[in-house]
């Protein structure tokens, strides 16, 4: 039986139409699946009404005290439950969870490495930080997991880490635990990777290393797109059987998306 691991940003997120459409389709999925969200544009949106200036590096938001109280808020709070509660009006059994609960997901402090750049309160996570008896729990007892991209460091801290990070780890660990074939979906607004953001059409149907470091280089791909494809990678290159980025609509359709190869 297929694992699918979905995870859902941008305006899917914050569009409650297109959240709707998005959470349908995962319902759909044969077999046992786990939901992976953020919820970048919301925490901008709440900071925003709120008078507090988000700050970006390079599509990663730097998180100071203040803004993780309110990521925390926004992630593990407002959005997680808001998606549980619609998954349970579509006869889905889901469980909202952060990474404290259960002890699901453990992160380090990002280090400064070779920068200047302090990312504040933000976590990364390893091979060695997915709970994979927790989450196989779950999924045996036909609970869907639904995880936001808030993880612990184990002595109290709560910390902001990039979903699509967290999603290619979940695929990664249970990969080494599972014989059944891993997919790992990145779903967003758009058919897949652009080469014009502004034609729909113009999606690359296959992505490959070589080809993703040259759109990299030229700029065709930049912010958050970057993290997205560096973590397909990282899964593929890890064993999981398949990676696509592209709309939810596609979920269950290899045409209609970027699918990314080495």
């Amino acid at each position: 039986m297929k694992i699918h691991i979905v995870k859902i940003g941008g305006n899917l997120i914050s569009d409650q139409k297109w959240l709707n459409f998005s959470l349908k389709e995962f319902v759909k999925l044969q077999g046992n699946k786990i939901l992976i969200h953020g919820g970048g544009k919301k925490a901008t949106l709440i900071s925003d009404q709120m008078g507090i200036t988000p700050k970006f590096i390079q599509g990663r938001r730097i998180t100071d005290k203040e803004t993780i109280d309110l990521v925390v808020m926004t992630y593990a709070g407002l959005i997680n439950k808001n998606i549980v509660a619609r998954l349970q009006s579509y006869y889905c059994n889901a469980l909202g969870l952060c990474g404290a609960d259960g002890n699901c997901l453990k992160s380090c402090f990002r280090l400064k490495k070779n920068t200047d750049i302090d990312y504040g309160y933000v976590g990364d996570i390893t091979n060695k930080s997915v709970n994979t008896y927790f989450i196989k729990f779950l999924l045996k007892n036909n609970i869907v997991p639904v995880l936001c991209s808030i993880t612990h460091n184990g002595k109290g801290n709560l910390l902001n880490t990039n979903a699509d990070t967290i999603a290619a780890w979940i695929a990664i660990s249970l990969k080494k635990d599972f014989k059944d074939e891993i997919e790992l979906h990145f779903c967003f607004e758009k058919k897949g990777v652009l080469r014009d953001l502004h034609d729909e059409e113009s999606y690359l149907k296959r992505i490959d290393f070589p080809l993703f470091q040259i759109i990299r280089k030229n700029h065709t791909i930049k912010n958050g797109m970057i993290p997205k494809l560096e973590n397909a990678f990282l899964a593929l290159k890890n064993g999981v059987s398949k990676v696509s980025i592209g709309h939810p609509y596609y979920l269950n359709d290899l045409n209609n998306k970027t699918i990314i190869c080495l």
